[in-house]
């Protein structure tokens, strides 16, 4: 068997050359080349690149690649030299059998900007086919009393080449008897017949052998030979004969395997084996006898295996009907197949982009798809969609490409993946439709600041907490997702007494829960205004803020603070005087007392704790006034000795308490003449001492006041009358500054209450305060230089306040008993 590819050697190169070259078609965007069949793996189809208008290296860069659909790859692209190249042997017969041309499309994707191009390649035909006879070697009967010019028809040789490549002659070997004869058919296939040109004597040749040859018209010319042997028979003088000379038959594609689909009738007038007919396929292919069935005696033909509309349309037969003298008749058989809608159209996704920011302009590409229907006609039209509720669209592209855009802005907080359901549904009926599935992600970027549930909040916290107490949590939600979603919180830089807030408070950054740094008091920081940030972690960072107000709460964590009666800093003991006419209510002394704590812990009660004389005296719950219970009498002693407790209503309730002691009398002389029987606890020996000493030196004193008394009552009238001139705007002068210590607002009522006398034992003299002047003009009395007491009267004189201060002994000289002596005409 020659070569099928020698010959080619001697072609010209440029000639090659214009065989390779690039042609581009009649249509826009559509690039043609052609390329010879057979030739070897890698071989030069046309610059793709520079048809592309992109250099070498950018095919790469650019993702160009080649689509397409449902067939073995045939080309591939070279990056280094830009050149489009055969991926294998290409076998022209084999793609596209008899057609011409013989085409093979597809499409050049480009990646960076989902470009989609059209490429159209024509296989060129080389001999590389024999023609080929079906059997090798076959028999031809024939009558022996056939005429002459009588035709046998033989069988005939393909050539699986074409044009002029293909079959083009028949030879008929040297013979006495037959010629050779050739007929075209419709189809272009050479159909030889033997022709009878001289008679037959079957006495003398039974078996003619002849031998035919296949001829094509390529260079070199390639050749195939059938034996064929002619019986000579007896004579049979009627041929059968069909009824029609071509049977047409269309059958759908869906029919059941075994189905008659129709049955050829001929007649043959001769009687016994020569009136005996059988049907039989004349030079059917393999896929006619494998897919079709002919009854040998009835001439039905039935289907063997399913049609399929898209594998084969139609099926042309030829039927032999041969009676048993060897005359045969034949009859032409087109079956064709009807389309029916037995595909379901289907989706070919190309390119997905699986993940797409929310900033994306509307238009931005999403996917690359196509639609493909195996169905022809209506049944293969294809509508494809999508939901209209979604913010995306289809856009045609070339043939049955689709690209698959944005239509609107995204927005991930409101929709972080689509599940995009693309419906394809040809037009066939009933019609059939199938579903694909494109999922989309949305990325995020950094478009929502964190946000707090209300714009400020409030919270309390008891005061003596631990360090490090955990006092509120709070939570900011930003609806980003990854970083852009990572939150951390701080406060606001400020300061509250002098202090940065940080000393106070911390909050944790990550949690958000706000930690006390330090144990808080009440008294100090009652409540403190915070500013809460929070920050996102994308980029740019972005952040909002929460008020926050702390309240502090009370805890009764502080006592009563007695401020009147104080303890005096001296060692002297305070007296209150009480006159022996007072009646009952008459107000002794007030007890004023303060507790630093706020609400119920600092609400204060008073009550006698103990005394003296039970019955006597009776304090105020409310106001701290220690009042009279009942009216003196001469049995009463003269000191009574008072313990007075304040408590607060804190949980649990504290106390404080104070002892109080009131000398009942009428006249001070009446308290100093009983001085002596009064006894300090504190120190018996000092008292005595005291007494003592203050008899020696009024006696020695008692001379020089008698001699300056006059000129010490004409300095006080003098000193007394412009005092009278200020008296309006009079203020506290002469009270001791331990009085104005405590709660502001307790000032101006101790300069209502505050009357004090002081007797100082340990020292030379002695200071009196009084309402008014006058009442030191007989303040030294005669009784009083008869006891050797010896008096100083301060010049400092209180309209409010009478203190009288003696030894260790402190006098407080009510207003109202002042006011009574005053009347009386001087304290005696």
């Amino acid at each position: 068997m020659a070569d099928p590819l020698k010959g080619w050697g001697c072609i010209e190169p440029f000639l090659l050359f214009l065989l390779l070259e690039t042609l581009w078609g009649a249509r826009a965007g559509q690039i043609r080349y052609s390329v010879l069949e057979e030739l070897d793996k890698g071989s030069f189809v046309g610059n793709i690149a520079k048809d592309l208008g992109l250099e070498p290296q950018e095919l790469a860069e650019r993702g160009v690649r080649i689509v397409s659909r449902g067939r073995t790859q045939l080309f591939a692209l070279n990056p280094q030299s830009g050149s489009l190249v055969t991926a294998d042997r290409i076998d022209r017969e084999e793609l596209c059998a008899q057609s011409t041309p013989c085409l093979v499309s597809f499409n050049i994707f480009v990646e960076n900007n989902m470009k989609m191009y059209g490429v159209e390649i024509e296989i060129i035909d080389i001999n590389d086919n024999f023609p080929r006879f079906r059997d090798e070697e076959v028999k031809v009967k024939v009558n022996e009393n056939a005429a002459t010019g009588t035709r046998l028809v033989l069988p005939f040789a393909r050539d699986a080449d074409v044009n002029v490549n293909s079959l083009q002659s028949y030879q008929l070997s040297r013979n006495m008897h037959f010629s050779l004869e050739e007929k075209s058919g419709a189809d272009g296939q050479k159909y030889p017949e033997l022709v009878l040109e001289r008679p037959l004597d079957r006495e003398k040749v039974a078996v003619h052998d002849l031998l035919l040859t296949a001829l094509d018209g390529g260079d070199p010319i390639l050749s195939s030979t059938m034996h064929i042997r002619v019986m000579v028979l007896d004579a049979n003088d009627n041929a059968p004969l069909f009824t029609r000379s071509e049977y047409r038959v269309s059958v759908p594609e869906n029919i059941p395997v075994g189905t008659r689909l129709l049955t050829l009738t001929a007649t043959d007038p001769d009687e016994g084996i020569n009136g005996e007919l059988t049907y039989s396929f004349r030079n059917e292919e393999d896929k006619i006898s494998e897919t079709f069935k002919l009854d040998s005696n009835l001439g039905e033909i039935s289907t063997l295996q399913p049609l399929d509309y898209e594998e084969s349309r139609f099926y042309l037969m030829e039927v032999v009907a041969q009676d048993g003298g060897a005359l045969l008749a034949s009859a032409k058989v087109l079956i064709t197949v009807q389309d029916v809608n037995d595909n379901v159209p289907e989706v070919i996704l190309t390119s997905l982009a699986s993940s797409i920011s929310e900033d994306c302009p509307p238009g931005t590409i999403i996917a690359l798809f196509s639609v493909h229907d195996g169905d022809s006609g209506e049944n293969g039209e294809i509508l494809c969609s999508i939901p209209r509720n979604l913010p995306f669209k289809l856009e045609k592209s070339v043939d049955n490409y689709y690209h698959l855009l944005t239509t609107k802005a995204l927005d991930r907080e409101e929709i972080s993946d689509y599940n995009i359901t693309v419906t394809v549904i040809d037009c066939g009926n009933p019609p059939l439709s199938t579903e694909s599935h494109i999922s989309l992600n949305v990325a995020d970027i950094n478009d929502n600041p964190p946000i707090f549930p209300h714009t400020s909040y409030s919270t309390y916290v008891l005061e003596n907490n631990p360090r490090g107490l955990s006092i509120l949590s709070v939570t900011a939600h930003d609806p980003d997702s990854g970083n852009n979603a990572k939150v951390t919180y701080s406060l606001a830089e400020d300061t509250f007494q002098g202090m940065p807030l940080s000393s106070y408070v911390s909050i944790n950054s990550n949690t958000g829960i706000l930690y006390a740094l330090g144990s808080f008091d009440y008294e100090q920081v009652k409540d403190l205004q915070l500013w809460v940030m929070a920050r996102d972690s994308g980029d740019p960072p972005l952040s909002s803020n929460m008020s926050l107000s702390l309240f502090v709460l009370d805890q009764n964590d502080n006592a009563p603070e007695i401020l009147y009666p104080s303890i005096p800093t001296d060692g002297s003991t305070g007296v209150e005087l009480a006159p022996r006419s007072a009646e009952p209510g008459y107000l002794v002394t007030k007890v004023v007392a303060v507790d630093r704590d706020s609400g119920q812990n600092a609400w204060l009660s008073y009550r006698l704790l103990k005394v003296s004389e039970p019955g006597l005296f009776a304090v105020g719950l409310h106001t701290g006034e220690v009042r009279t219970a009942r009216a003196l009498l001469d049995r009463d002693a003269l000191k009574q000795s008072l313990v007075v407790a304040v408590q607060d209503h804190g949980q649990p309730p504290l106390s404080a308490t104070v002892t109080l002691t009131v000398a009942v009398a009428d006249s001070i002389p009446d308290v100093l003449a009983d001085l002596g029987s009064i006894r300090t606890p504190g120190n018996p020996d000092d008292s005595d001492l005291t007494l003592y000493l203050v008899v020696a030196v009024a006696a020695v004193s008692c001379v020089f006041l008698a001699f300056v008394i006059v000129l010490l009552a004409l300095r006080l009238r003098r000193w007394h009358a412009s005092r009278l001139l200020q008296a309006s705007g009079g203020g506290l002068v002469g009270v001791p500054a331990s009085h104005f210590v405590g709660v502001d607002g307790v000032r101006a009522f101790l300069q209502t209450y505050s009357q004090e006398v002081s007797l100082t034992a340990d020292s030379r003299g002695s200071h009196a305060i009084f309402p008014q002047p006058n009442y030191a003009d007989t303040l030294i009395s005669q009784e009083s230089c008869g006891k050797s007491e010896s008096f100083l009267v301060s010049e400092n004189v209180n309209e409010e306040v009478g203190v009288v201060k003696y030894k260790k002994w402190r006098f407080t000289i009510s207003k109202e008993l002042l006011k009574r002596k005053n009347k009386a005409g001087g304290i005696t």
